[in-house]
């Protein structure tokens, strides 16, 4: 019985180097057969003008108690009066392959947002008060596809998404707003400057936009988002972009499909370069060493509480605009195929991105 016990435990041995094996040989394909969904699209109606004057339609809002984005991790804390007005959404947090968009009331997806938010939102409630709304998002696998259902979830998720920060643009007051996102919040947020911000009034109130997570090609995007690159990292008005890989990395299951894209201007973005903010010097295609980095947010193994670590984690910008960040670091389990440290672009400098939206908005208040 020993003997069979032995060798079980060898095959399951056995198979899972292999399975190791394969998804390092074949990841994006694995993960693409995975995760998208084989369902047709559904399509809804639209929100309703006023839904998001509910409170109850937010992650983070003035109005809720509880409120992910308020947390921090020892040694720091979330100001009592900020004075910016931050509008940020979230990532992809809907892994399912049923359905092409979220309900607004998965207490799953709404679960794993909220674990985004301690990690990503809460870099900036020294400076703000944060606005974070739910909602129908894509689900994973639409990033991984170009069939027409992936877009049609896309546009759906994104008329939610207008819906909100048309809301926030009513609770705001006069305050000035920083925008942030990442991932599929990201490209949320560059139609957002594309159709709410560029070329109107409300561009002067932009401290920045923080695109992270999401490619951005100088040469097609970048003029129509009406936010130049940050050029200096006491800039005020301007966009930051950053994607994170370990080395050796291999960003093809990024850049196959960034080739295949048209631009914001309607040109092929094949070959072009990314804008590539380092977010340890806060300056475009820079390099700085691990002692530069105030603190990488490290998560418990069971996500309930993180730790700030300091000095860590170099970053440099290659020549693609991809941030390459050393040997892959010890953070976390969601590390995606080609060293793809993507789940943790905010995590991985979150004190440089807090000292960084801080030093912004005291260039933009002494405007």
């Amino acid at each position: 019985m020993a003997r069979k016990f032995l060798y079980v435990i060898s095959v399951l041995i056995v198979l899972a180097i292999a399975a190791a094996f394969a998804y390092r040989i074949w990841g994006a394909q694995i993960i693409r057969w995975w995760a998208v969904p084989s369902a047709q699209f559904e399509p809804q109606p639209k929100v309703a003008a006023n839904a998001y004057a509910d409170a109850k339609m937010w992650i983070a809002h003035p109005g809720r108690r509880a409120d992910p984005a308020r947390w921090t991790p020892p040694g720091y804390a979330a100001a009592a009066r900020p004075t910016a007005a931050v509008f940020y959404i979230h990532p992809t947090s809907l892994l399912g392959t049923q359905h092409w968009n979220a309900a607004l009331d998965d207490a799953e997806t709404n679960a794993r947002a909220e674990l985004f938010l301690r990690g990503q939102a809460s870099a900036f409630n020294e400076v703000g008060v944060i606005w974070a709304p739910r909602y129908r998002q894509a689900t994973f696998g639409a990033f991984l596809t170009n069939a027409a259902a992936a877009n049609q979830a896309l546009d759906l998720a994104y008329g939610d998404v207008v819906a909100a920060f048309d809301q926030f643009l009513k609770e705001a007051g006069h305050r000035p707003i920083i925008l942030a996102g990442h991932s599929q919040g990201a490209l949320h947020l560059t139609r957002l400057l594309r159709d709410r911000v560029a070329g109107t009034p409300l561009a002067r109130r932009i401290v920045a936009a923080y695109v992270i997570g999401w490619p951005i090609s100088r040469s097609t995007d970048l003029a129509a988002l009406g936010l130049p690159e940050c050029a200096r990292a006491d800039q005020a008005g301007c966009l930051l972009s950053w994607q994170s890989f370990a080395e050796p990395a291999d960003p093809a299951m990024i850049l196959d499909q960034y080739d295949l894209t048209t631009g914001l201007n309607g040109e092929p973005r094949r070959g072009t370069p990314m804008v590539c903010t380092n977010p340890l010097t806060g300056t475009p295609d820079a390099a700085a060493p691990a002692t530069a980095n105030l603190g990488t947010l490290v998560p418990s193994a069971d996500l309930a509480s993180a730790t700030i670590i300091v000095g860590s984690v170099p970053a440099r910008c290659d020549a693609q605009g991809f941030l390459l960040i050393g040997e892959p670091p010890t953070i976390g389990s969601y590390v995606l195929p080609g060293n793809n440290y993507h789940v943790y672009d905010y995590a991985l400098f979150w004190a440089n991105v807090r000292a960084d939206a801080a030093r912004r908005l005291t260039t933009f208040s002494g405007k």
